[in-house]
């Protein structure tokens, strides 16, 4: 079927113009969005803008002195959270890599006529509160808990504790605890672009590599995963990010010493109540979180993501 043509022919055979009732329809969809953007997002970061750069106290009130040292001061203060914060949420995104990858293709080639049931699987943890689910793993990493018998009986435990990730026999209340709450709970966030990014490969890809005496391993290596990077790309980044900036499971499965920078925002907000240092925190934590997205797509060479 050939392509509508952008100027019709006259009775005259002059070209004429398209009719311009229908210019201002892709305009009229944008508007919500763009309008909901504007209200729910730019307007409040113009506000924690000015907020951080304020100075004075409650009983005295907040004035706008384009103070920027409250976010040296602030970095200087909290750098640990920050680093903690990424360190975790490096090791939840690869661990949901690990996990995800072979789910997710599982899948896509594997599943069959049970497809759709192992995808409402994989986003049934969302039909439930996300403090509920992280709740339950309280329960799950007891100290007299099954898990952490077994754990104990294989040494596992020996072995997190000599990398400090848990202190003596214990998982809960350790760096171990925030990271199995932070996989657990992003984990659907990794499944779904991968299946998206691996059910979009053609089968025919596979058969020919195979026609060209390619074993599974370098079907996988040449074929499988390079074509599926957009959903690595993409998982990774839909997992890295929200982990980075959560603050539920460190707050908990964790301890004081397993704080995450979103607990220090937390705390500054609705405890301590110094707004100028928990709105530098917040931008703190996104431009670092965008410095180092930006660098990790440079870097994957893709922009093509799901």
């Amino acid at each position: 079927m050939s392509a509508i043509p952008q100027k019709a022919a006259g009775a005259g055979g002059e070209l004429k113009d398209p009719p311009k009732r229908g210019r201002w329809v892709p305009y009229a969809l944008l508007a919500p969005g763009m309008v909901w953007l504007v209200v729910f997002f730019l307007i409040p970061m113009l506000v924690q803008g000015g907020t951080s750069l304020q100075t004075g106290g409650l009983e005295k009130g907040y004035e706008f002195t384009w103070h920027w040292g409250t976010y040296w001061d602030a970095f200087q203060d909290y750098y640990p959270q920050f680093l903690r914060s990424f360190g975790y949420a490096a090791a939840a995104t690869i661990l949901c890599l690990v996990i995800g990858y072979p789910l997710a293709y599982a899948i896509a080639f594997k599943a069959g006529k049970w497809r759709g049931m192992w995808l409402v699987l994989v986003i049934a943890p969302f039909f439930t509160s996300f403090l509920v689910r992280t709740l339950a793993w309280k329960t799950i990493l007891a100290d007299n808990g099954i898990v952490v018998d077994v754990l104990n009986t294989l040494h596992f435990t020996d072995v997190t504790a000599t990398l400090g990730l848990t202190e003596g026999d214990r998982v809960l209340a350790t760096p171990l605890a925030v990271i199995c709450g932070l996989t657990y709970n992003f984990l659907p966030f990794m499944v779904l672009p991968l299946y998206a990014s691996l059910e979009r490969i053609d089968p025919r890809l596979h058969e020919a590599a195979g026609d060209l005496y390619a074993n599974p391993r370098t079907t996988f290596t040449k074929v499988t995963f390079p074509l599926s990077l957009p959903g690595v790309v993409s998982g990774t980044l839909l997992t890295f990010i929200p982990a980075s900036g959560d603050y539920v499971n460190a707050a908990w499965l964790g301890s004081p010493d397993t704080g995450m920078a979103g607990n220090v925002i937390q705390t500054q907000f609705l405890r301590v109540l110094d707004y100028p240092t928990a709105a530098a925190l917040s931008f703190i934590l996104m431009l670092l979180i965008v410095l180092m997205v930006s660098a990790y797509i440079r870097k994957a060479g893709t922009e093509d993501l799901v």
